[in-house]
């Protein structure tokens, strides 16, 4: 639905990105790797206010229309390319990016492990990996998990099971930061990081 409309939105939205690619020291990065990039808004984000080069996937054709629209509009294409690819299976050679960083993308793969490998192989040897993913506190009751599970498709996981995938994935000084989210915020956030033009006009 949301690729149909040309809309996404990531929990946390601008502040909690920032947050995260401040932790992935963005500011030293030159070529970036956005891994469910919606509809660009993160990628040409970065591209923008860091100066470097970013590409950006998701599995989505639709969402990579999107993407590569707003970045005709935003007149970025020298600085952000944009393709259709599994973050199961990235097509890039290993240790090639400095950051690779994903946003409500993982939790709702059904072989995270996997994912996070992949994110993993292809960030170059003292790189980093940033993940902002939604995760259940404590473990809910069946009746709410199965209702999530209606909704989103696989099971949200708790805080313990990305505690211990983290730790299986092999990476150095890992840092962890649990935040919980306003719903107030929620739409004056989505207005912020989609844009005013793209939330409302199309």
């Amino acid at each position: 639905m949301q690729a149909y409309v040309g809309i996404t939105k990531h929990n946390g939205g601008l502040e909690a990105t920032n947050e995260l690619l401040s932790l992935c020291h963005i500011e030293d990065a030159q070529e970036v790797l956005n891994a469910g990039c919606g509809i660009g808004v993160g990628s040409i984000y970065v591209a923008e206010k860091h100066n470097c080069r970013v590409v950006g996937v998701d599995i989505s054709e639709k969402m990579i229309e999107w993407s590569r629209r707003r970045a005709r509009k935003g007149r970025v294409e020298d600085k952000v390319e944009f393709q259709v690819a599994d973050v199961l299976e990235l097509p890039f050679e290993a240790d090639r990016f400095d950051v690779v960083f994903c946003e409500s993308v993982i939790a709702f793969v059904e072989d995270r492990r996997r994912a996070i490998q992949e994110c993993v192989r292809v960030t170059r040897p003292g790189g980093y990996v940033g993940l902002n993913e939604a995760f259940w506190i404590d473990e809910p009751s069946p009746e709410t998990a199965a209702q999530v599970r209606a909704w989103v498709g696989p099971d949200i996981p708790t805080a313990a099971t990305w505690q211990a995938l983290w730790e299986e994935s092999g990476l150095q000084d890992q840092v962890v930061k649990l935040c919980q989210i306003d719903p107030r915020k929620e739409v004056k956030d989505r207005i912020q990081w989609v844009g005013l033009w793209w939330a409302i006009i199309l």
